[in-house]
């Protein structure tokens, strides 16, 4: 699991440090179990293949902003399964149920040194502007 994580996506230091934790132990954030010490976030919902839970790093500008992870570890959505494929949009739905107005999503799939991301696990983000500032989701690791 040495290229889990990409500490040069990151945000914050604090977000660094516990990459260099778990990667160090070889564990991904998103397949820990939930309610664990490395569970990647309260969660908000589950169902039989996805978690949905609070981004411990939310984006500026977002007042809510949920990640949809898959249970299996992949990096790309289309490696999952149909029925995991399927079980994706009824977790939308539930979550979606759940924000106030518009949202955004984005999906992060492949290395995450291309996707802008911090961790090689697909997952997708929910994101619910504030309106008081833009809300971005960057997709590339080139600043």
């Amino acid at each position: 699991m040495a290229d889990l994580y990409c500490p040069a996506n990151a945000r914050t230091a604090e977000q660094v440090a516990r990459m260099a934790d778990l990667g160090a132990r070889g564990v991904c954030l998103f397949c820990a179990d939930a309610g664990s010490e490395a569970g990647g976030g309260q969660v908000v919902t589950e169902t039989v293949h996805w978690r949905a839970l609070h981004n411990d790093f939310p984006y500026a500008g977002a007042a809510q902003h949920l990640l949809l992870v898959p249970r299996a570890h992949v990096t790309d959505v289309l490696d999952l399964d149909d029925e995991a494929r399927a079980d994706l949009w009824t977790i939308l739905r539930t979550v979606r149920g759940d924000t106030r107005g518009p949202y955004g999503l984005g999906m992060r799939n492949g290395p995450c040194e291309g996707t802008g991301g911090t961790i090689a696990h697909a997952h997708l983000h929910v994101l619910v502007p504030d309106g008081e500032r833009p809300l971005r989701m960057r997709f590339s690791s080139v600043r």
